[in-house]
């Protein structure tokens, strides 16, 4: 079968691409490569003109500034529409989000029109924000969410500008007109499919598909110092509550300054972050989540302890009775306390390393993830 992937935010397709092409079908990608993070794409539509060049990026500041319009947006929009004429005769289309070409929502679904003519079927993924999800968050249904900050005013709404726009009506007009033209909607973790299925959309929810015929797992062996490793993006600073592990970090490096080494990078692109922490014992994912996302779930196939989100709601889906990950909680103490104790404790590093890597093979393996997509697509 011939697949097109439209949209790349966190290396999930080129994994997905990966375990299709292991089953022989031909898989296309397309999208921006998702700003400095830059993952593989086969077209790109990145902005160059309005993100790459100094004086442009700042006629575009100042236009979005004086009218509200985006020309960065603009130039993906007409970057994919260029493509368009290459995008003729697959069996199946999938968007990695409602906004996956990231132009303005009233183009986006003339491009999508287009799309679906010269193609058999389209299918939405449900991996981050997008309208039902943000609007599930805003209500605080959950105890915590990427909009905790916001909804206890202790983030603008300026800066949640990014989520926010999905509930305006250009957005939620988007949004549905995609659902309803999809021959399925699937979820990647259950940040996701609680919301949906809570709202009562019919999903089916795939894991995050992870190459670990890739990814070599590293048995912890601490000799010296216990490194942990905090990978900074300013974009999601507060959504991720980087700033409670920032918190944290400062609790024990006194404590612990014999003991531990600490790495702090930011904003750096994707194949760069993963050599960088290839080192690290311990990585700080994320707090304000449930479930893992992409970024957790490669270290953890490579055997490192991630503190991200391991609640409650995931232990009992996957039924497990020990930790794989650590549930990272917005609690900068907690947070402290935890990574003492792992310091204290090396040998629960490397149980929870392996465990990590297990479950990985058993719940994410790359091949048997792209089979449930080829299910969910009904081919």
């Amino acid at each position: 079968m011939k697949i097109l992937l439209v949209g790349e935010y966190s290396r999930l397709h080129n994994s997905l691409k990966e375990g299709l092409t292991a089953l022989g079908h031909e898989v296309t990608i397309v999208g921006t490569g998702d700003h400095f993070k830059k993952y593989d794409t086969d077209y790109s539509i990145h902005p160059k003109y309005f993100s790459d060049y100094l004086l442009l990026r700042k006629a575009k500041n100042f236009i979005k500034k004086l009218t509200g319009y985006n020309l960065e947006e603009a130039e993906k929009g007409y970057r994919f529409k260029k493509l368009l004429p290459k995008l003729k005769g697959f069996d199946h289309i999938q968007l990695i989000n409602s906004n996956a070409i990231e132009t303005q929502p009233g183009f986006q679904i003339k491009l999508y029109k287009k799309l679906l003519q010269q193609n058999r079927q389209m299918s939405l993924l449900v991996c981050g924000d997008d309208t039902p999800i943000i609007g599930y968050c805003l209500n605080g249904n959950l105890k915590y969410s990427i909009l905790t900050p916001y909804i206890e005013k202790r983030a603008t709404a300026q800066y949640y500008n990014y989520s926010l726009k999905y509930l305006t009506p250009t957005y939620r007009k988007l949004f549905n007109w995609v659902k309803d033209n999809s021959v399925c909607l699937v979820t990647s973790d259950l940040d996701y499919e609680v919301p949906m299925k809570t709202q009562g959309y019919t999903t089916h929810f795939i894991p995050n598909p992870i190459n670990t015929d890739l990814i070599t797992y590293n048995q912890p062996e601490i000799t010296d110092k216990i490194i942990i490793f905090l990978g900074i993006n300013r974009m999601s600073y507060t959504k991720k509550g980087i700033s409670f592990f920032e918190e944290a970090l400062n609790m024990v490096r006194q404590k612990y300054k014999d003991k531990i080494e600490i790495i702090v990078t930011e904003n750096i692109p994707y194949k760069e972050y993963i050599k960088l922490y290839d080192r690290a014992h311990i990585l700080l994912d994320q707090v304000y989540g449930y479930d893992q996302g992409y970024n957790a779930l490669e270290a953890m196939a490579k055997g490192k302890v991630v503190f991200t989100g391991a609640e409650t709601e995931f232990t009992q889906h996957y039924n497990l009775t020990e930790r794989v990950a650590v549930n990272a909680l917005p609690d900068a103490e907690a947070i402290a306390n935890e990574l003492s104790f792992l310091i204290e404790n090396p040998n629960e590093i490397k149980a929870i390393s392996k465990r990590a890597r297990s479950f990985i093979e058993q719940e994410h393996n790359y091949i048997k993830i792209a089979e449930k997509y080829i299910e969910a697509w009904k081919f």
